[in-house]
């Protein structure tokens, strides 16, 4: 006896039918007949793996149906409001055997999988850092997928190759990188996934660069350093690398240096260092630091750098988008002396996730890294060194063409709209910074340097652990209200709210909204503190 339980496309309804055979060719002729006639209708209208006209019918509706979502976004709670495992009750516990119709499974996506995300581009996002998304980044992202290149090396797709330098050298030129940088140079850009994989690859670099002039036997010996506010995805690449634990250095911060590097104390640690046979080969910086947007001092620690013949690495993951406005480009002063500087174009520069932007001085020293070269991958272009192969710049081989959506982000809004749609998130953080300023409960905890605002609400006791425990709940109680989402960060031993502007829906009523919703939760909190 064979069950065979099926779903045509489009029809909601499911039927179910038995059919008795010993084989298909003694089976029943009416059941026969009826199994040959429901499996005929399950392939009418069936998906076809390519059809430009199935194409053109079905993207017009995905295209509708996205649309629809960025119309009412804001009828979502921003946090996802599920529990663990909420999914797993209500999608079956294996694929169907026959297709279903595209409007089921966007029936799906709207009843089960939107309420199970959080919704990075509300208007009401203040979270983390923004993920921007936009209809040029959208639209290049399309294109993107529907080419569908793998373009590792220049013959595999010439044009992808092409525009990312050319592309890369525009950015370049935006953010007044030094000529080294340009692809015209003895270095360029290559763009990554994300901002880990960019140090990743130039922790590489250097790490084998050393090595090659004091031998392979001395990693033990390679140092590098960083500060206790640089983002946890270098410790991930210290790892990866097989740099030692013991020899990474997490120089401390603190508010009298608004939590910066000290080129002192880098200075003191290199020293010790030096007296013990080790060697400091590796420096990152950050300008935009992700608990509270701190810039170090890139002219001094470059001079550090230099001096000590250090790989010199600039994360500006954040906010160097904002470095294309004049005003904002001293924080990057001193990239002239880095060997590496690195930006996200998907956090806030309306470029559709994922797009890393880096840039190295020597791209000798990447290849020398990464490079392979195994004998179906060879050509007359790359064997010639004719060419820019881009393989020999990651960790993957193959590569997306992420160039298109950051190409058509530049053409289709422009320097002036794109600096235009920076400075109004800094105007916004700008306000919600003066709204905390105004209310004596809250304080201001770090200064305001681009679009992040970190304050926190003040205990009444002056209580540390009470004032700690106070913004914690402060913080889960707004969180599940679901009309914002914030998150958090510590700095010296407090419990910091970070509010982050940079949702390419936000405005100035968003905001307010907000600052409205932690002013509401803050008075029902201290309502309950004793001696309040």
């Amino acid at each position: 006896m064979v069950a065979v339980l099926g779903t045509l496309p489009g029809v909601t309804a499911r039927f179910e039918f038995v059919c008795v055979m010993k084989s298909v060719g003694d089976a029943d002729p009416i059941v026969y007949r009826l199994f040959a006639s429901v499996v005929a209708k399950c392939r009418e209208g069936e998906l076809k793996p390519m059809d430009a006209e199935q194409l053109r019918e079905n993207a017009h509706r995905m295209v509708d149906f996205i649309a629809d979502y960025y119309k009412s976004i804001e009828s979502f709670p921003v946090l996802s409001q599920v529990e663990p495992g909420y999914l797993h009750k209500l999608l079956p516990d294996s694929a169907p055997d026959c297709p279903e119709s595209l409007q089921q499974v966007l029936e799906d996506v709207q009843a089960k999988i939107l309420p199970g995300m959080t919704h990075w581009q509300s208007p009401n996002y203040f979270a983390y850092y923004p993920s921007n998304s936009s209809i040029a980044g959208f639209m290049g992202e399309m294109l993107s997928a529907g080419l569908n290149i793998v373009g590792f090396s220049w013959i595999t797709s010439p044009a992808a190759t092409e525009l990312e330098m050319i592309v890369l050298d525009w950015l370049a030129k935006l953010l007044n990188l030094p000529d080294d940088f340009l692809s015209t140079g003895p270095g360029g850009g290559v763009i990554q996934g994300t901002a880990s994989e960019a140090a990743l690859v130039v922790l590489l670099a250097a790490r084998d660069k050393f090595l090659s002039r004091i031998g392979k036997s001395s990693l033990d010996k390679l140092v590098v350093y960083y500060s206790d506010q640089t983002h946890s995805s270098l410790q991930k690449a210290c790892q990866i690398a097989g740099i030692y634990p013991e020899n990474c250095r997490v120089l401390q911060t603190d508010a009298s240096t608004n939590y910066a590097v000290s080129p002192d104390l880098l200075n003191e640690v290199i020293s010790q260092d030096l007296s013990t046979g080790l060697v400091p080969f590796f420096l990152c910086a950050t300008v935009g630091t992700t608990s509270s947007t701190a810039v170090d001092p890139l002219p001094a620690l470059s001079t550090v750098a230099k001096r000590n013949g250090m790989w010199f690495h600039i994360d500006a993951a954040y906010a160097g988008s904002a470095c294309i406005c004049p005003e904002y480009r001293p924080y990057i002063d001193g990239v002239e002396d880095a060997d590496s500087f690195n930006m996200n174009a998907h956090k806030w520069f309306l470029t559709n996730f994922d797009c890393s932007a880096l840039w190295v001085k020597d791209r000798n020293a990447l290849i020398q890294a990464l490079s392979t070269n195994p004998e179906y991958l060879k050509n007359k272009a790359s064997q010639a060194n004719m060419v820019v192969d881009y393989r020999d710049w990651q960790i993957p081989l193959g590569r997306r063409f992420r160039s298109l959506k950051l190409w058509m982000v530049l053409r289709l809004y422009g320097v002036k709209n794109l600096q235009k749609y920076l400075r109004n998130h800094i105007e916004l953080a700008r306000q919600f910074e003066g709204l905390v300023s105004q209310d004596p409960r809250f304080e201001v905890v770090a200064p305001r340097t681009f679009s992040l605002v970190c304050f926190r609400l003040l205990s009444p006791d002056n209580n540390g652990d009470t004032g700690n425990n106070l913004n914690r709940d402060l913080l889960d109680v707004v969180n599940s209200t679901g009309k914002i989402f914030i998150s958090h960060t510590v700095l010296s031993g407090k419990y910091i709210l970070r509010f982050a502007v940079g949702a390419p829906l936000t405005e100035e009523r968003h905001v307010n909204e907000a600052w409205k919703v932690l002013q509401d939760e803050a008075s029902k909190l201290l309502a309950t503190v004793p001696n309040n």
